[in-house]
C-alpha cells in the first residue's frame, strides 16, 4: 500500500507556534538532556568503577540508565531541531524509524523494570538462596529476555501503522511521531492497529504492572514478619526507589495508551508524553542516587579520588 501513500514528510507542530516560547523551550530541554545525559552516565561509570556495586540489582540498573539515555536521544534532539529551525518537517522513513525505536525503549523499560522487582522479591523474600537464584547467567538472560522483547514487539505495530495510506494532512500535532497520533492522519480504517495496540498495552503494560504489584505485595509480606526495625527500613529502602520509578513510568504511559480514545486531546497527550519520554529519564537517575546510600557512597568515594589525583 506504499504507493497509496502521497505524503513524503510530516509537519511536527510541537508544543508552541510563537517564537519566543519555543527558544524558551528549547533552552529548557536542552538543559534537561544534557542533565539526563549526564545523570544516566554517571550512573554507569559508578556501576562500572565501583566493585560494591558489582550486584544483580546494580546490573539491572546499568541496563535502565542504557535505555534512558536511548529512550530521551530517540525524540529530544529530533524535538530541538524543530524548535529551533522554522521548518518544523521530519522525513516519512525518519518518522517511521523515530516511531519503532521510540516503542522498541519504551518496551523494553517496562520488561526491566519487571525485571528489577522481581531481583527484590528474591533478594528479600529468598535471601539465603539469592546468590544461588540470582547467578550471572540469569541475571544476563533476563536483561537480554528485556532487550529481544522490546526489539520484537513493537513490529507489528510499526508494520500496520505504516501500512496505511497517509493521504491527506501532513500535520503531526505533536513533538515527536508517537503512534496515536499519526493514525489520527491515515486516510483508511485504522481499527485493526488499534485493536492491535491494545492487545499490546496488555502484554507491554497491564502484564508487567499486575506482576510488579504481586511482586511487593509479597515483598511487604516478608518485610513485615521482620521482627527488627533497623532489618524493616534497610528492605523498604531498597526497594523505595524502584517503586518511584515504577510509579512515574507506568502512571504515564498507562494514562497515555489505556484511556479511552473520546477523552484524548492534543494538548494533553503531549504533555503525558513529555513525562514519561523526558521528564522521567531525567529523574530516574537522581531518585536512585539521592535515596540509595551505597550509589551515595560510590559517587562520594569518585569524587575523593579525583579530588586526590
Amino acid at each position: 500500500m506504499w504507493n497509496q501513500t502521497f505524503v513524503t514528510e510530516f509537519l511536527l507542530l510541537g508544543l508552541s507556534r510563537s517564537l519566543k516560547i519555543r527558544l524558551l523551550l528549547f533552552g529548557l530541554f536542552s538543559v534537561t538532556y544534557i542533565i539526563t545525559l549526564m545523570g544516566n552516565a554517571i550512573i554507569l561509570m559508578l556501576i562500572r568503577l565501583d566493585s560494591r556495586l558489582h550486584t544483580p540489582m546494580y546490573f539491572f540498573l546499568s541496563h535502565l540508565a542504557c535505555v534512558d539515555i536511548c529512550y530521551t536521544s530517540s525524540t529530544v534532539p529530533q524535538m530541538l531541531v524543530n524548535l529551533h529551525s522554522p521548518k518544523q518537517t521530519i522525513s516519512l522513513v525518519s518518522c517511521a524509524i523515530q516511531m519503532h525505536v521510540f516503542l522498541t525503549l519504551a518496551i523494553t523499560e517496562c520488561i526491566l523494570l519487571a525485571v528489577m522487582a522481581y531481583d527484590r522479591y528474591v533478594a528479600i523474600c529468598h535471601p539465603l538462596h539469592y546468590t544461588f537464584l540470582m547467578n550471572k547467567r540469569v541475571c544476563l538472560k533476563l536483561a537480554m529476555a528485556s532487550w529481544i522483547c522490546g526489539l520484537l514487539l513493537p513490529v507489528t505495530h510499526t508494520v500496520l501503522t505504516w501500512r496505511l495510506p497517509f493521504c491527506g494532512s501532513n500535520v503531526i500535532d505533536h513533538f515527536f511521531c508517537e503512534m496515536p497520533a499519526l493514525l489520527k492522519l491515515a486516510c483508511a480504517d485504522t481499527s485493526i492497529a488499534e485493536k492491535v495496540t491494545s492487545v499490546g498495552c496488555i502484554f507491554t503494560l497491564l502484564i508487567p504492572i499486575s506482576f510488579i504489584m504481586m511482586t511487593y505485595v509479597r515483598i511487604l509480606v516478608a518485610i513485615l514478619k521482620i521482627q527488627s526495625a533497623q532489618g524493616q527500613h534497610k528492605a523498604f529502602s531498597t526497594c523505595a526507589s524502584h517503586m518511584i520509578v515504577v510509579v512515574l513510568f507506568y502512571g504515564s504511559a498507562i494514562f497515555m495508551y489505556m484511556r479511552p480514545k473520546s477523552s484524548h486531546s492534543p494538548s494533553q497527550d503531549k504533555m503525558i508524553s513529555l513525562f514519561y519520554s523526558i521528564v522521567t529519564p531525567m529523574f530516574n537517575p537522581m531518585i536512585y542516587s539521592l535515596r540509595n546510600k551505597e550509589v551515595k557512597g560510590a559517587l562520594v568515594k569518585m569524587v575523593g579520588r579525583g579530588e586526590t589525583e
